[in-house]
C-alpha cells in the first residue's frame, strides 16, 4: 500500500503510512456496480456472482478492469476495461523481479567479500578488515537449512503498517555475518591492529525510490521489538533484534485489561536509545513494531566487530564508532571471507510473496550497477528493455518506482498479459508462477480461499495502495489488483488481471470486506477456467 495524509485512529494512520501492502488482512481490491453487465468476448456475461459483488453500493464510485485471456488460443475470454490505466499497487512488482529475474537469471547468486588491507602476520591485521556491500537482501537472516528464504504472509517489515498481524522468522538476522566472522577466524586472523570498514558505495541513495535501499542490509535495515502481554498493571515483557551495542531499549509498556485497546510505538533518539511505549492487551497476542536503522553501514560494521568478537577476533576499534571512510580504490584480490547469497530465484520469491517493498527498490538500484551504473535511476532502462522484449505496449505501462507505490505507476490490465506470457513456457515457468503468491497456500494469498475449490489454483501478484481522506477520516482505497495465472486443469493455465481504483473505507474491517470481495473473483474465475479448459 501507499498512503499519504495524516490519519484519523491507529488503523487508518497505519494504512496511511504503509508503503505499498500487498498482504492478507489489508489487501484491497473491488469492482464497480453501475458498469453494466460487462460480456465475454464470446458473448456470454459475466458470471452473475462476479457482477453481483461489482453492483456492491461500496464501489459504485470507483472504477473496474477485468482481462481474461486464453495463451493457447489467443482468445480473450473476458474483457471489461483492458486498455484503461489503472493504479497498480504492488503489482507492479511483476515488471520489477521480470527485469531482474530476466536479467540476472534464477541461478544468479551474490558475493560479499571482506577483506583484508595490511600485513597479517602471528594472527594479527595490521590493517582494516573491509566488508564490500554488495546487495545481498537477506544476508543470511533468512536462510532456512534446506537453503530457501523463510517469510511469513505478513511480514515484518509490515509491522508498523498492519499493527498486530506482522510475524518474524525464527532465523538469526545476524547470522550472515557471523558466517564472514568465522571465515575471518579460520584464516588465522585473531587480533585486527586497526578498524572495520564497510563500504557501501555499490550505488547511489535515490529518495525517489520511496525505501531508498542501501548496499549494506541487515534484517532489512529494521530493529523488531516484539511485545508479550503479563499481568494488568504490570510492564508486559519484550525481545528485541538484532541486538548490538549500537542500540538499547527504553521499554514502557503496559500490559492492560483483556479487550482493552493495543498501541504501541518505537522510535529511536540521536543516542541509539529505542523508546518503546503504549498499552498491550492481557489477551493479544505477541505484538511487533520496527524502528528503522537509520545508517545501515555504521551498524553492520558494529554488528560485524561483534561477530568477529563471538568468533575469537578482537578488533582494536570501539565497535560503536563510525563507519570510517571506504578506501579510495575498490579493494580486490583474495578476500578473507565471503558471504555468498541465495539463488535469486529465492529473492524474487520473498518480493513477490510477501511484497517486499526494500527488495524490490533494490532490484532497479541493482539493475542500475548491472548496467555500469551507481545512478539508481538508470535500472529503469532494463525495466523498459525487458518489457520491450515481453512485448508491453508503452502506451500502456508507466512505472517510477521499483514496488508501486509512487503516483507515476499506472498499467492496464492488458499490459500484464505479454509478460505473464513470456514467463508461462520458459524453462523458468514453474519458478516463477510458484514464486507469486497462492490462493489460500502462501504468501499475501495465505488467507484468502483456503475452503475454496480454487485453493492452490491461482497465482497471482496482489496490489493495494490506500491513501487517508483527511475530510472523513476513512481510507480512500486507490487501488487493489491481482494479476497471474488461473489453473484451468491438465497443465493449461489462463492469464488474468483484476483491478480496482477508488472507494472509501471507514473501519479495518471495510477493507477487509473489500479485500475478500476481489480475492472471491478470482476463485469465481479459476472456477470458469477449470471447467471450459482451455478449449475454443
Amino acid at each position: 500500500m501507499a498512503g499519504s495524509g495524516r490519519g484519523r485512529g491507529a488503523w487508518r494512520r497505519a494504512l496511511a503510512a504503509g508503503l505499498c501492502l500487498c498482504l492478507p488482512l489489508l489487501l484491497t481490491g473491488a469492482c464497480t456496480g453501475t458498469l453494466g453487465t460487462p460480456a465475454r468476448a464470446d458473448g456470454a456475461p459475466i458470471d452473475p456472482r462476479i457482477q453481483q459483488i461489482m453492483d456492491k453500493p461500496v464501489y459504485r464510485h470507483g472504477q473496474f478492469g477485468l482481462l481474461v485471456v486464453d495463451p493457447a488460443t489467443g482468445r480473450t475470454v473476458t474483457s471489461l476495461n483492458p486498455e484503461r490505466l489503472f493504479v497498480p499497487g504492488s503489482t507492479t512488482k511483476l515488471f520489477t523481479v521480470s527485469s531482474a529475474w530476466d536479467t540476472f537469471g534464477g541461478a544468479h547468486r551474490t558475493t560479499t567479500p571482506v577483506y583484508a588491507r595490511g600485513r597479517i602476520g602471528d594472527g594479527a591485521l595490521d590493517g582494516n578488515l573491509v566488508l564490500v556491500a554488495s546487495g545481498d537482501l537477506t544476508m543470511g537472516g533468512r536462510t532456512k537449512p534446506n537453503g530457501t528464504l523463510d517469510y511469513r504472509p505478513v511480514d515484518h517489515t509490515y509491522a508498523d503498517a498492519l499493527p498486530g498481524l506482522a510475524q518474524l522468522t525464527p532465523e538469526n538476522p545476524l547470522a550472515g555475518l557471523d558466517d564472514m566472522a568465522r571465515q575471518v577466524r579460520a584464516r588465522g586472523i585473531t587480533h585486527v591492529r586497526g578498524d572495520v570498514v564497510v563500504d557501501n558505495r555499490l550505488f547511489a541513495p535515490d529518495p525517489a525510490l520511496t525505501t531508498d535501499p542501501d548496499p549494506m542490509i541487515v534484517n532489512d535495515n529494521l530493529i523488531d521489538i516484539l511485545s508479550t502481554p503479563t499481568t494488568p498493571g504490570e510492564r508486559a515483557s519484550f525481545t528485541w533484534r538484532p541486538r548490538t551495542a549500537r542500540n538499547s531499549v527504553r521499554y514502557r509498556v503496559t500490559t492492560v485489561a483483556a479487550g482493552k485497546p493495543t498501541a504501541i510505538t518505537a522510535t529511536t533518539g540521536a543516542d541509539g536509545v529505542i523508546t518503546v511505549s503504549g498499552t498491550l492487551a492481557a489477551d493479544a497476542d505477541p505484538w511487533l513494531v520496527t524502528t528503522p536503522i537509520a545508517d545501515p553501514a555504521a551498524f553492520a560494521r558494529t554488528a560485524f566487530i561483534e561477530a568477529l568478537e563471538r568468533a575469537g577476533v578482537t578488533v582494536d576499534a570501539p565497535a560503536t564508532g563510525p563507519d570510517p571512510a571506504p578506501p579510495a580504490d575498490t579493494p580486490g584480490g583474495d578476500p578473507v571471507a565471503r558471504l555468498v547469497s541465495v539463488p535469486f530465484e529465492q529473492e524474487a520469491t520473498l518480493i513477490l510473496k510477501v511484497s517486499h517493498n526494500l527488495g524490490a527498490d533494490l532490484m532497479v538500484c541493482l539493475l542500475a550497477v548491472r548496467r555500469g551504473s551507481r545512478n539508481c535511476q538508470d535500472g529503469f532502462a532494463s525495466i523498459k528493455a525487458f518489457d520491450d522484449k515481453a512485448g508491453v505496449d508503452p502506451a500502456q505501462a508507466s512505472q517510477a518506482d521499483g514496488e508501486g507505490g509512487v503516483p507515476g505507476d499506472a498499467f492496464t490490465p492488458r499490459a500484464y498479459m505479454p509478460l505473464l506470457t513470456y514467463w508461462l513456457n520458459g524453462p523458468d515457468a514453474t519458478r516463477f508462477r510458484e514464486a507469486l503468491p497462492v490462493l489460500g497456500v502462501s504468501g499475501d494469498l495465505a488467507l484468502f480461499g483456503a475452503d475454496s475449490p480454487a485453493r492452490g489454483k491461482v497465482f497471482a501478484k496482489t496490489g493495494t495502495r490506500a491513501d487517508g481522506n483527511d475530510l472523513t477520516g476513512q481510507v480512500l482505497v486507490a487501488s487493489r489488483a491481482m494479476a497471474g495465472y488461473l489453473d484451468a486443469g491438465g497443465g493449461r493455465y489462463r492469464l488474468f488481471a483484476v483491478v480496482f481504483n477508488d472507494s472509501m473505507a471507514a473501519t479495518a474491517d471495510d477493507v477487509l470486506s473489500v479485500a475478500k470481495d476481489i480475492a472471491r473473483i478470482s476463485e469465481l474465475l479459476q472456477q470458469d477456467a477449470a471447467g471450459a479448459g482451455s478449449g475454443p
